[in-house]
């Protein structure tokens, strides 16, 4: 082929047209080969990775417990269960209505609730609205729900057993000719009650508000996967907010780096010992204050409370003398760092100079802490116990004073934690022994030789539930120790013992 122009004679097939070179070529393309078999092999070691992870974490905290039929958590540095990073699908399903609940008491009673009405959502078919906490209590903090949870973590981790949303739809309002059912369920109901009496009620309300909702679910006689369920909404759905986890972590650290250390739960707070009764070492000044105080809140029925009577049977929670004395027993030196899990003490420095003698490594949230890293806290008590229960969670040993929401939900948290150790106290031969050591009749060796000796198996070794038939209050709490939750069914006797091991009374 010949291309004429001006008389020029040119012949295009000695100046073919440019190509990209073979070997460029070549190289582009094995470029581009290797770019793509090294993604797919970087995703599939990250699967694999986090895979192997996961198990690895699993089996080593596994061998002692594991959850059937749940996804388990990583247990994280702080002792408390860290969500696993997906999520599963959703559970598609007719609901029966919405249920709002107004949670009451401190942080540790709203949290055993939320995961009791989780559990009646679930097996009723409801939409259950995010729950409301307590404003109106002793406390009077003003948090909401998302101040003190992971409000998206909380719904997500749930998706694939129960519908939650932020709040009723407008269209079931009252403008629109819906009303809503307002009541307390009845305490301690098992799975019938709510069946038979709670789920005709939203054939005429598609809004139950459950007005009370502290121990409304039984501890036991549930099926298994509702205390499962029960176990899986406290430890992975549950998570604090980020900025209470990141403070609670660095509470951790700041302890670990110092060595081991001691949780002490000191319940000796003003409402505890107003609610109580519980005046034994206070002033006259102090007691009458107390009774005031017990007065002024309707909702405690108790009003004349004969604290000495009340203390004999170890029902008043320990004092900061006798916490002193009882630790020291107990073996623990002048070294051990012990950190303070509670509020304001009752009587402040004067009532913790004793306990500080004693064991001069004591700290608390506020001496750790600076003013800057607490501020966001100040006045909202819920989110200040978060802190505490994060650290009591994690710490080497914890030991409560007192057995309240707060003392059962770690114990339990730390049995799921591969049975931490956990001195449970007995304050009504406690009370007695430091009694008899007080007036001379016990030596300080023959003191400390009985303390150990009564308090050699109260460490929350791995145990059934006491179950006591018609008297839940009088039994062993689900929460302190979610034992179907502790190991798989094939496994359980010989971690808890056999069947028959429960002490059940009538």
């Amino acid at each position: 082929m010949e291309v004429r122009s001006e008389g020029i004679q040119v012949r295009c097939d000695k100046f073919p047209a440019p190509v990209i070179p073979r070997t460029r070529l070549r190289i582009w393309f094995i470029r581009v080969c290797s770019s793509i078999v090294l993604w797919t092999c970087l995703v599939q070691l990250v699967t694999v990775s986090e895979l192997w992870h996961s198990h690895l974490i699993s089996g080593i905290t596994n061998g002692i417990y594991h959850i059937t039929q749940v996804q388990l958590p990583i247990q994280g540095d702080n002792g408390v269960a860290q969500s696993p990073p997906a999520f599963l699908p959703r559970r598609n399903y007719t609901s029966n209505g919405f249920l709002r609940v107004s949670c009451n008491g401190g942080l540790n009673q709203m949290r055993a609730a939320i995961c009791d009405m989780v559990t009646v959502a679930r097996f009723l078919n409801l939409t259950l609205v995010v729950p409301e906490l307590d404003k109106t209590s002793f406390w009077a903090d003003p948090s909401n729900f998302e101040d003190i949870f992971d409000v998206k973590h909380f719904i997500d981790s749930l998706r694939d057993e129960v519908r939650i949303v932020k709040k009723v739809p407008k269209k079931f309002g009252g403008k629109r000719g819906y009303s809503t059912l307002e009541m307390p369920p009845v305490s301690w109901s098992n799975e019938k009650y709510y069946l038979e009496q709670i789920l005709p009620l939203f054939g005429k309300h598609k809004v139950l508000h459950f007005n009370k909702t502290d121990t409304r679910l039984a501890n036991n006689g549930l099926p298994l996967d509702l205390q499962k369920l029960r176990c899986r909404v406290n430890f992975q759905a549950l998570k604090f907010t980020p900025q209470i986890e990141n403070l609670g972590h660095n509470l951790i650290q700041m302890l670990h780096e110092k060595g081991p250390f001691v949780a002490l739960h000191l319940r000796y707070e003003m409402d505890m010992l107003a609610f109580s009764g519980c005046t034994h070492g206070c002033t006259d000044k102090e007691a009458e204050e107390l009774k005031q105080l017990r007065y002024a809140f309707p909702w405690w029925k108790e009003k004349e409370i004969i604290s000495d009577e009340r203390r004999s049977q170890g029902l008043c929670p320990l004092t900061p003398e006798e916490a002193a004395l009882v630790l020291r027993a107990l073996g623990f030196g002048r070294e051990t760092q012990i950190y303070i899990a509670a509020g304001e003490i009752y009587g402040s420095e004067r009532r913790l100079a004793q306990l500080k003698a004693v064991f001069p490594q004591i700290v608390k949230k506020e001496t750790l802490l600076t003013w800057d890293d607490l501020r966001q806290f100040q006045n909202h008590s819920s989110q200040m116990a978060a802190l505490d229960f994060m650290v009591s969670a994690a710490s080497n040993t914890f030991v409560p004073t007192y057995d309240g929401n707060m003392a059962k939900l770690v114990e339990g948290h730390r049995r799921y934690s591969g049975f931490k150790r956990t001195i449970l106290l007995d304050r009504k031969k406690v009370v007695e022994l430091v009694d008899m050591h007080q007036n001379g009749t016990l030596s300080w060796i023959e003191f400390a030789d009985a303390v150990r000796g009564v308090h050699e198996r109260r460490i929350a070794q791995p145990t059934r539930r006491r179950v006591i038939l018609d008297k839940p209050k009088e039994e062993d709490y689900f929460y302190a120790n979610p034992h179907e939750c502790l190991c798989e069914e094939t496994s359980c006797d010989d971690l808890l013992g056999s069947h028959n091991s429960s002490q059940v009374s009538s």
